[in-house]
C-alpha cells in the first residue's frame, strides 16, 4: 500500500509499505480520510520523534478486515478512530486525568513502524484496547464528520474544564479550527464568547459561529473594549487556542479575580514565559491546561456532530491526496486567508 512516511524534520515520503496484519482481535481500516493536526505537524517540522513514522490521528474509513475474537461490527462499516484510549483503571484514570494514563500515552492505531496514528496511509491497524474508541458514521454523515470527532472531543474536554456560567463573557484567542469549535461549544452552552483573530475572514466566520462580538487581536484599545463589553468586571475566562505567550499574558490581565485562562495550545516544550504570580495568588486567577481527548465525552461528540447541532462542515477548506500529504501539512502549519481546515482524503 501507499503512505506517507516521516523520514525526518520536513521530510515526508511517499512509500510503498506493507498492509498492516492483524490480530484476532484488532481491525483493518481502509482510511477515506485523515485531518492534519497541528500536534503532528510540530512533529515533523521539530524533529521531537525519532522517524521512520507515519502519522495522521483525525481518521476515518471503512471496515476492511476483523479479527476471530472482535464483537459490534462489520466489514463494511464506516467508522471514525480514536488512537489513544485510557485504562480506566490505573490512578491518573481514577482523577479524570486520562491524558496521563500510561496506556492512553500508547498509541493504538498505525500504518507501519512505531505506532502514530496511521492516517497517511491507505489502511490502519486498530489494536484491541482502542476500540472502545471507534464510532460508526451515521449514513446520512460523511466521512469528513467522522474525522472530525476526535478533534471535537478535544474542545469539549478544554470546555468542561472552564467553570463558567451562562452569560458570562468568554475570550477565544485564535479563530482556527479549533477556535472555532471553541467559539461554537462555548456559544451553545450561553457563554458571550469574545472572538480574537488577526485575519477579518476568521473573525467573520466567528461571528457565523456564535461569537457575540469579534474583535481583531491587534487592536491596541482591546482592552478597553473588553472592558466595556464587560462593564468593567472583567472576562470571567480566556481560552488561548493559538500558542501565543503574549495573548495568555494578555488574557490573564483581562480575566477577573479568580477567573480562568485555559491554554490549549502551547504543546511544544521547554517554552518559559515570564508570568506575575501574584495574578495566580493574591488574584486567584486559575491558569489551567487541557490536552487531548476524553474517550468518555463520545457520545456526547458524537450526537453534536452527527446531528449537526455543531456542523463542522465549514470548518473543512482544504483536501488533498494522499500523495500530496506533504503540501497539506505545509498548508495547515502556514494558514492563508481562505484556509481552515485542511485534510487528506483518499478515494473509496
Amino acid at each position: 500500500m501507499q503512505a506517507v512516511v516521516y523520514r525526518g524534520v520536513n521530510d515526508l515520503r511517499v512509500e510503498s509499505v506493507p498492509v498492516p496484519r492483524i490480530s484476532a482481535s484488532e481491525l483493518l481500516v481502509r482510511v477515506a480520510v485523515c485531518g492534519v493536526c497541528p500536534t503532528d505537524i510540530k512533529k515533523i517540522h521539530h524533529g521531537t520523534v525519532p522517524p521512520p513514522r507515519i502519522f495522521g490521528h483525525e481518521t476515518a474509513g471503512t471496515i476492511v478486515k476483523l479479527g476471530a475474537r472482535v464483537r459490534g461490527f462489520r466489514i463494511g462499516d464506516r467508522v471514525a478512530l480514536h488512537h489513544h484510549i485510557p485504562c480506566l483503571k490505573c490512578h491518573a484514570c481514577r482523577h479524570r486525568a486520562f491524558a496521563q494514563c500510561p496506556q492512553y500515552k500508547r498509541t493504538g492505531i498505525t500504518a507501519g513502524f512505531e505506532p502514530a496514528g496511521g492516517g497517511y496511509a491507505e489502511y490502519v491497524r486498530v489494536m484491541d484496547f482502542c476500540l472502545p474508541g471507534v464510532v460508526k458514521i451515521p449514513s446520512k454523515n460523511s466521512f469528513l464528520e467522522g474525522a472530525m470527532l476526535e478533534p471535537v472531543n478535544t474542545v469539549l474536554k478544554g470546555v468542561n474544564r472552564l467553570t463558567v456560567l451562562p452569560g458570562d463573557f468568554v475570550l477565544v484567542a485564535g479563530q482556527g479550527p479549533i477556535g472555532l469549535l471553541f467559539t461554537q461549544l462555548l456559544a451553545l452552552r450561553g457563554l458571550k464568547v469574545i472572538a480574537t483573530d488577526l485575519l477579518d475572514t476568521r473573525l467573520k466566520l466567528a461571528r457565523r459561529f456564535g461569537a457575540a462580538r469579534a474583535l481583531r487581536a491587534d487592536l491596541p484599545d482591546l482592552p478597553d473594549q473588553i472592558a466595556r463589553l464587560t462593564r468593567s468586571r472583567g472576562l470571567d475566562a480566556a481560552v488561548i487556542a493559538v500558542p501565543a505567550d503574549a495573548a495568555m499574558q494578555q488574557a490573564l490581565s483581562l480575566v477577573r479575580g479568580a477567573g480562568q485562562v485555559l491554554l490549549f495550545a502551547h504543546t511544544k516544550r521547554g517554552a518559559v514565559a515570564p508570568l506575575d504570580l501574584s495574578l495566580i495568588c493574591t488574584d486567584e486567577k486559575d491558569l489551567i491546561g487541557s490536552y487531548s481527548a476524553d474517550v468518555t465525552l463520545q457520545p456526547t461528540v458524537t450526537r453534536l456532530v452527527f446531528s449537526r447541532q455543531l456542523d463542522v462542515r465549514p470548518l473543512i477548506t482544504h483536501r488533498f491526496p494522499l500523495a500530496e500529504t506533504a503540501a497539506a501539512v505545509a498548508l495547515a502549519a502556514k494558514p492563508q486567508p481562505d484556509s481552515l481546515k485542511v485534510v487528506v482524503e483518499q478515494a473509496v
